[in-house]
């Protein structure tokens, strides 16, 4: 019997069944509205096709799970239509499509160290750290007295990210950055 993951253990890069079909949960989000019963709007990449799409389930309902494997792999370039990446362990190198992996390519340098999910023995997407450290490449500068809380400049990091952050961070400058939300964390 295989285990069954309801809505409401949904997280993301978690992989489930539905139709027939492997999907990775990019991002979800459960709604209660003030009418009706609760649902839960989900973000789903098809594994085979590579297609993302929107779903909206009922709360509480149930789909069977997909194991994944994870592994520590190395990230070492992009060649424009694919992302390139090495076994830490055994030195063999795999190739992700660029369209799987578009998100993530922004927050990674050549030589990071990725965790990459595997289903089925295939390589099926990247889950990156929960925070990254990167260098701030463009912003426009710091003016003495801006110290309003909340307000926000964007910022270029030297992966070609753009990041919102506050006024009081400089060109040079290494921050923290969540790639999962494309936000500033603190500074590093």
């Amino acid at each position: 019997m295989a285990d069954v993951v309801s809505t409401n253990q949904f997280k993301n890069g978690m992989h489930i069944e539905v139709e027939g079909s492997v999907w990775r949960i990019v991002e979800f989000q459960h709604v209660k509205p003030g009418k009706g019963g609760a649902f839960v709007r989900t973000k789903m990449r098809n594994l085979d096709a590579g297609s993302v799409v929107d779903k909206t389930f009922r709360a509480g309902e149930k789909f069977p799970r997909v194991f994944t494997e994870v592994k520590g792999m190395q990230y070492l370039y992009d060649d424009g239509s694919q992302a390139v990446f090495m076994d830490e362990e055994t030195f063999e190198q795999i190739t992700l499509p660029h369209s799987s992996v578009e998100d993530e390519l922004p927050y990674m340098r050549p030589s990071d160290s990725i965790q990459i999910f595997f289903v089925g023995g295939k390589p099926s997407g990247i889950q990156l750290p929960a925070s990254i450290e990167l260098t701030v490449t463009d912003t426009e500068p710091g003016v003495k007295g801006d110290t309003v809380s909340n307000v926000m400049k964007a910022a270029t990091m030297e992966t070609g990210a753009v990041v919102q952050v506050p006024l009081f961070v400089n060109v040079g400058e290494r921050i923290k950055v969540d790639p999962r939300e494309a936000r500033y964390i603190s500074r590093a």
